[in-house]
């Protein structure tokens, strides 16, 4: 009996995906719930697992064609029996090196090793340094290759004794999550001169080579501007990782002194610049921003705010608020309830539009922008009108963590009702955010400094904010737009209207 497998549903304002990668081939055998195939859109990576044991029949969709919700993928022969072909290929476990240890090793049999799963949120590495040659002897659990992700480096073992036949793949050498690394012909020994090298003990190598550097920590010094030479390395024989090098950034190491001199010698052909390939996430959120654009009568008006009151109450029971909730008090608890009191003011701004209608909502989840190293992502506090701020702090800390650890779940990103996205932690002093598609209004904040004010015939310092709100004009009129603005920054300036909810 065939069964479909269909894109399935990604939330209410995610329409389609793209095909990110196969990890099955027609006529493999699959287990029921065993992931067959991971799918990207601009919010998060999802994987859909196979919905009953059989043989995968065919394949509808191919890596990198996007595809609409419920549109046909492949679909699997329920009960069914792999191919021989499929069944070679999948005499060997090739999931993780434990795994791998389960392959038979008869003499001469080609054992495959593959790229191990190491994370649900980790889908590629770079090959940091292999660490046996073609024609090596190898052992059992031998590390032949060292792996680096943006989590870790980590070493692959041999899955069984005997030679290492085939390297396909080079140092430096980006590769997905399952692709083929080496193949071992296990129960061979090692022609004379293999096994000699073999043999010999492995000698650590100098340290200009132990620190060299491998695609991942080497654009993070370089577009960080740090020295590589500053950096201490905890990967496989002193190498840096990337671990090492984001850790660098934040004070371990210095950054790399200016240059003296422009050398007069012509720069070599392709130094200037660098081609990369955008990934298919970055691809989707490029699209999805350009037809927020093309789509909604965009418009931004501003304002500034005092944050005297907010500062003063911050100073005044930070203490005390974490020795009681264990979590600081940040700007962000207040900005979410200041926002949900102007919302509940301005439901036009709450809405959205659907075809020739308005849906209002009457619920208040706020999504809080947030950025990784893969790009903008967008988790929701839910019902935050309903939360204490010791709530909507600890909430937005949690989701801060998983987001920069790639920890969410498509259902955190889901269904938000209004964004608020703060520049001011990058130093922006003013912007125009764009909309978070459906959603008709997001607030921008930026970063506090001091200003001289009027107060009343005074002249005075405060510490002043400008806030920015986008929002379609299409169901938003200014008088709307800006009077959530002001209502917004009255809150703020007074926070003690947000706790006697006026």
């Amino acid at each position: 009996m065939a069964t479909e497998i269909r894109v399935p549903t990604l939330g209410e304002s995610v329409t389609e995906a793209t095909i990110a990668r196969w990890m099955k081939k027609e006529g493999e055998a699959v287990s029921a719930d065993e992931p067959l195939v991971e799918l990207e859109t601009d919010k998060v990576s999802v994987e859909v697992p196979a919905p009953g044991a059989g043989v995968l029949s065919s394949i509808a969709a191919q890596e990198g064609d996007t595809v609409e919700v419920d549109a046909l993928l492949g679909s699997i022969e329920i009960g069914g029996k792999a191919t021989g072909a499929a069944k070679a290929n999948g005499a060997v476990k090739k999931d993780t090196p434990a795994e791998q240890k389960a392959a038979p090793s008869g003499g001469g049999e080609e054992i495959e090793v593959r790229v191990p799963a190491s994370g649900e949120s980790v889908t590629e590495a770079d090959i940091g340094e292999w660490l046996k040659k073609e024609g090596d002897q190898v052992a059992v659990d031998e590390p032949i290759v060292s792996l680096e992700t943006d989590k870790a480096a980590m070493d692959v073992s041999a899955p069984a004794a005997g030679v290492l036949k085939s390297i396909h793949a080079k140092d430096g050498d980006t590769v997905e999550v399952g692709a083929l690394l080496a193949i071992i012909e296990a129960g061979a020994s090692a022609a004379n001169g293999a096994t000699a090298t073999a043999a010999a003990p492995k000698t650590a190598p100098p340290k200009s080579e132990a620190a060299a550097l491998s695609p991942a920590p080497r654009r993070v010094v370089a577009e960080r501007g740090l020295d590589a030479s500053l950096i201490e390395g905890t990967g496989k024989d002193g190498r840096i990782t990337k671990a090492d090098a984001l850790r660098a950034e934040k004070g371990a190491a210095k950054p790399a002194p200016p240059a003296q001199a422009r050398s007069s010698a012509p720069r070599e052909l392709g130094a200037r610049e660098e081609r990369v390939k955008m990934s298919r996430l970055r691809q989707t959120i490029a699209r999805r921003l350009k037809e927020a654009q093309d789509s909604a009568a965009m418009l931004t008006t501003f304002n500034d705010v005092d944050m005297t009151g907010v500062m003063e109450l911050r100073s005044q029971y930070k203490e005390l608020f974490e020795k009681k909730h264990g979590i600081k008090l940040g700007f962000m608890s207040f900005f979410v309830k200041a926002c949900c009191h102007a919302l509940k003011e301005v439901p036009d701004v709450n809405a959205e539009i659907d075809g020739t209608d308005i849906i209002y909502k009457n619920h208040y989840d706020i999504g809080v922008a947030v950025g990784t190293e893969k790009g903008l992502v967008v988790p929701i506090v839910r019902d935050a009108d309903q939360k204490s701020m010791a709530e909507i702090e600890m909430e937005i800390s949690e989701l801060g963590r998983r987001a920069r650890a790639g920890e969410l779940k498509l259902e955190d990103m889901q269904g938000g009702t209004f964004t608020i996205s703060n520049g001011g932690v990058y130093g922006s002093m003013l912007s125009t955010p764009i909309l978070n598609q459906p959603q008709s209004g997001i607030l921008g904040m930026h970063r506090i400094e001091k200003r001289a004010v009027v107060e009343g015939d005074d002249i005075v310092v405060r510490p002043m904010m400008y806030l920015a709100l986008s929002y379609d004009h299409r169901i938003v009129d200014g008088k709307g737009a800006v009077t959530f603005l002001v209502r917004v920054k009255e809150n703020l300036e007074d926070p003690q209207r947000l706790l006697l909810d006026l």
